[in-house]
């Protein structure tokens, strides 16, 4: 099973449409990565579709880097009881 990191690369490739080789974990998702305000949006979205979970909007929305959305959703994961 794929990891947090190659998940949220995966979707994070998809929605922004690059190649998932691209993406550093320390990418920030706007800064380097190009994401406007809609696809910060739809990422939150496919992050939730693609590990079954519910973030808050806000909170999943500040947040900025790939590496810290790693660490965002492996935290929701695990408060929701969702096994990664």
């Amino acid at each position: 099973m794929a990891t947090v990191e190659e998940r949220v690369k995966a979707v994070t490739a998809q929605v922004l449409k690059i190649d998932s080789d691209q993406i550093k974990l320390e990418d920030n998702f706007t800064a380097d990565l190009g994401a406007e305000s809609v696809q910060s949006i739809e990422l939150v979205a496919m992050f939730e579709e693609e590990f079954g979970i519910e973030m808050d909007e806000d909170a999943a929305l500040s947040v900025e880097t790939v590496s810290t959305a790693v660490d965002f959703i492996a935290k929701v994961c695990k408060e929701q009881g969702v096994d990664v």
